[in-house]
């Protein structure tokens, strides 16, 4: 009987071993074949990953590539805008250039001539409370804006700055100069220009004079208004025409011209004469001189 228990129970214990076995190898088989699922599924993700990075790179380099396009673009728009800028300018220039008066920057005394029928095209009277003496005088009519200032300036530093001259046209500047020639005799030539040759005839000159000086002397230079004049006129266009040493006339302390601002200071700081430089070179600043 016992031996009847024993055999059943073995038989027992194997059925529960083969069912062991049995749940053991399924479970392994489901685990392999989840774990193989798994790397597939990892290895197909790994691969979209690559094929996304690829295609971020790529789309990397296109951006990048149409960024330099794009800066390109933009400088051969700023360098077109720039070349229009240019030729709008030129033509501007030339156009304001055409309308400047050419003789207002030429080296007159004795050098270059204006014929008797040269008259500046615009003329104002200045004003009389700068004027010495009863005379109506005439100036450029754009250069009195600058004269205005010059003067008014003068006056604000209770200075006693008056015009002796101003315009004077080619027919009187032949009777002055034919007046001195019969008083002076060849003399005359060394303070007076003849007529054509007289920076007067431009309406761009002016003599200066106070009201105790009176007359046009080298007693003026002694003056405070002359010494103002020398630190202060260039910044409103004017220089001295005839400094100490210059080779067309005696020295001439009265006798102010207007070149405009900037040859003003260039000459004012370089202690120049504008008869000292080339008359190419003066012409360069023709365009802006009644900036």
């Amino acid at each position: 009987m016992i031996n009847k228990i024993q055999k059943i129970l073995m038989s027992v214990e194997g059925l529960i071993i083969l069912a062991l076995v049995a749940v053991l190898a399924s479970t392994t088989t489901s685990y392999t074949r989840s774990k193989i699922e798994s790397d597939k599924i990892k290895e197909n993700l790994e691969s979209e990953i690559e094929v996304k990075e690829k295609e971020i790179i790529s789309a990397k380099d296109e951006i990048e590539f149409l960024n330099e396009e794009l800066d390109f673009e933009k400088e051969r728009v700023d360098d077109l805008e720039d070349s229009f800028r240019k030729v709008t300018n030129t033509v501007d220039d030339l156009e304001k250039l055409s309308k400047t008066d050419k003789e207002l920057l030429q080296k007159y005394s004795k050098v270059s001539f204006l014929n008797e029928h040269y008259i500046p095209s615009d003329l104002r009277d200045i004003d009389d409370k700068y004027v010495y003496g009863d005379s109506d005088m005439e100036i450029h009519r754009s250069v009195d804006k600058f004269l205005d200032d010059l003067l008014e300036e003068a006056d604000d530093d209770d200075l006693d700055l008056l015009i002796k001259s101003a315009f004077r046209s080619f027919g009187t500047q032949a009777v002055l100069k034919n007046n001195y020639l019969v008083t002076y005799g060849s003399g005359a030539n060394t303070f007076s220009a003849d007529q054509g040759y007289s920076e007067h005839q431009l309406g761009t000159t002016v003599d200066f004079t106070t009201s105790t000086t009176g007359t046009l002397t080298t007693a003026f230079e002694n003056t405070e208004e002359f010494e103002w004049l020398q630190d202060n006129a260039y910044k409103y266009g004017f220089v001295l025409s005839y400094p100490k040493g210059n080779v067309y006339y005696q020295y001439e302390p009265w006798h102010w011209r207007f070149v405009g601002k900037d040859l003003a200071r260039k000459l004012h700081r370089n202690n120049d004469s504008f008869y000292d430089l080339d008359q190419r070179e003066i012409d360069e600043y023709l365009l802006e001189i009644f900036d």
